[in-house]
This record gives structure tokens, sequence and C-alpha cells, in this order.
């Protein structure tokens, strides 16, 4: 354990004892001088530690913000146009609902310090004002509305029709990593059907391999590769349960669901080794988590994002050998061993 978190587990343990002891103290009060008078020392106590549970918990929360902010994302860039936008949404929204939590907590707090009962005053019996209910109903609706507005907005940007010229890579979540496909010279993804599906013959995503389109396509489970400043179009499957791919560098995250394709779009800004450089992490690399409980073994479903420029994905695909050779590796000719009839029917 660190010296941070047993010097943090120190002081609640002393803010336990010493709530504890003034708890005690106010009982033997009420023992020495009675009732009314216990109760008023009471309120004096409990009025006292309002006030110091405030100050307290604004010097805790400026703590714990100095001490893990740097552990977070935000310090840094999003690394995707569409992340931007989310980033902008965060810190408004945070500064909106941050504004009403200090000033409301602060007035809570003090409120109860300030009015604590006293025989010297007579509680003033406000019922209701309807310009302040209307008030304080109808700010934060439209706030709220804004904010959603422009939610679905960049959802929908995130979400809708790629750009022209967009490049697609296939991401399919299965027990427990991610399987990435790429289409070929053709530029055009071979049909699949989920009854091929098999790992023993290499032919993870059950590609049909009559579609003479398929024998280009490129499968691996190494890394997602994508080009610097190029929008991307992934179309998300999974083969087995509900998993989320999560692109937290990216801001962005998609549910993949069995047998419903789910998209997104975006333009990485930075590559991978550009990143590095802007985290001071030499060994930093984009992640794809799985964002969606799956299985035992959900905590070890994480991908790699390599984020390379034009010439470095040309080079790394250059090397890529084609799933469909991978199948059938004696195979000299294009021509595709007969397949089940049932199955490309079920594919087109």
């Amino acid at each position: 354990m660190s010296t941070t978190a047993i010097f943090l587990l120190l002081i609640l343990g002393l803010g336990f004892i010493i709530t504890f002891q003034i708890a005690k103290a106010s009982e033997y009060v009420s023992v020495l001088k009675g009732e009314k008078k216990s109760f008023q020392q009471s309120n004096r106590v409990n009025g006292f530690l309002m006030v110091v549970f405030l100050v307290l918990g604004l010097v805790a929360l400026g703590w714990c913000h100095n001490l893990l902010y740097h552990k977070t994302l935000m310090p840094f860039p999003s690394a995707s146009d569409h992340g931007e936008k989310v980033d902008n949404m965060l810190r408004i929204t945070l500064a909106a609902t941050g504004l009403v939590f200090f000033i409301t907590q602060i007035l809570l707090f003090w409120f109860a310090y300030k009015y604590q009962y006293s025989e010297k005053r007579t509680a003033y019996y406000y019922p209701h004002n309807n310009t302040l209910e209307i008030i304080w109903t109808t700010i934060p609706t439209i706030v709220l509305c804004i904010l959603v507005g422009f939610g679905l907005y960049y959802w929908y940007n995130m979400t809708g029709a790629a750009p022209k010229g967009a490049a697609q890579v296939e991401i399919t979540g299965r027990q427990f990593n991610w399987i990435y496909r790429y289409p070929g010279k053709d530029n055009t993804f071979g049909k699949k059907y989920f009854r091929a599906i098999s790992d023993v013959d290499n032919n993870m995503l059950g590609l049909i391999w009559e579609d003479k389109n398929a024998h280009d396509d490129i499968v691996t489970t190494e890394a997602l590769y994508l080009v610097k400043d190029e929008p991307v179009e992934l179309i998300i499957n999974s083969r087995d349960v509900v998993h989320s791919v999560g692109l937290p560098h990216f801001r962005m995250k998609m549910d993949a669901v069995p047998g419903i394709p789910t998209r997104l779009t975006f333009t990485p800004k930075y590559t991978t080794e550009e990143m590095r450089q802007i985290t001071g992490n030499p060994n930093f690399e984009y992640e794809i988590a799985c964002d969606q409980m799956c299985g035992n073994s959900h905590y070890s479903m994480k991908g790699v994002i390599k984020v390379v420029t034009r010439d470095e994905f040309i080079l790394w695909r250059a090397k890529q050998i084609p799933n469909y050779k991978l199948a059938f590796p004696d195979e000299e000719g294009t021509e595709a061993p007969a397949a089940d009839s049932t199955a490309v029917a079920m594919a087109k």
C-alpha cells in the first residue's frame, strides 16, 4: 500500500475517532445538564460539525483533484475529431453542474449552521413561491435540452453515414478478444455466414469462399491499424455475446451485438508515436476495451490500435496474408473450393 493511501486512511480514522468522541461528550453533557440544555448543546455541536464537514469536504475535493486528475484522460487531447466535441460537451456539463453543486452544497451546510435552533429566533413559515419554482424548473430544463440536443447531433455524426472515400474496417468481438477484417485490393468485403465459422479451419469470421471478394480480405487479431487524418468507418459485430467497443482515447463507444452490425465513424488525429510524445509515455498504446460485461475473462478483452501514417499503413498491409491463403495454403489458383449452398444462400 502506498504512503498516500496509508496517510488518507489515517486521516479518515482520525476523523471518525474525533466525531465519535464529540458524540460521546455530548451524551455525557446531556446527563449532567438535563434534556433541554443537552438539546441546545447537541444542536450547537451539530451546527459546528456541518461547517467542519463543509470545509473538510472542499479541501478533500481539491486534494483528490490534484492527486488524480493527471491520471485521467482529460489532461490530454482527444485522438479523434468527434472526440474533441465530446470533450467540449463534457467540460460544459461539468461547468454547469459544478456551479450548481458548489452553490447548493455550500448553502446547505452553511444554512444548517447559521439557522440552527435558537430560543431568540422564530422560524418564518414560507410555503411556496410560484415565481421561484418556475425559474428553478425552467432554467435547468432549458440547459438540459441544449446539452441533449448537442449530444444527439454529435451522436448522429458519429454513427451516421461515413464521408465519401472513408476506409472501412470490420471489428468482431468474441470471448475474449477482437478480430479485425480489412477489404483487399477490390476494396469490397466478401460475404460471410455464421455457420461457416471455424477456428480450426482458419475461418474465424465464417467467410464464404465461393465469393471471390472474400479471397483478398485480411483477417487478423494482432492490432487495429488506422491512418492519421483519414476518416474510417468501423463496422462492429459480435460472434457470441454482447460486447462493446470502447475507444477511450477517441472518446467513443459502441455496442457489438450478435447479428446486428453497428457503426462508428471518425478521423484519427495523432499517430501512436505522436501520442507517446504528447503523453510523455514511451510505451503508450491506443486501447480497445470491452465496455460490456461479457464473461469470466471480460477483464482481459483488450485490443491495441496502431495509428500510423499512410506510408506505414501501406507497408503493413503489403505484409499481410489474406485469410483465404491461410485457410488454403496449398491452393495455387484463385478458384474457390465448393461451398455449402445453404450458407451461400443465407449470406446473400
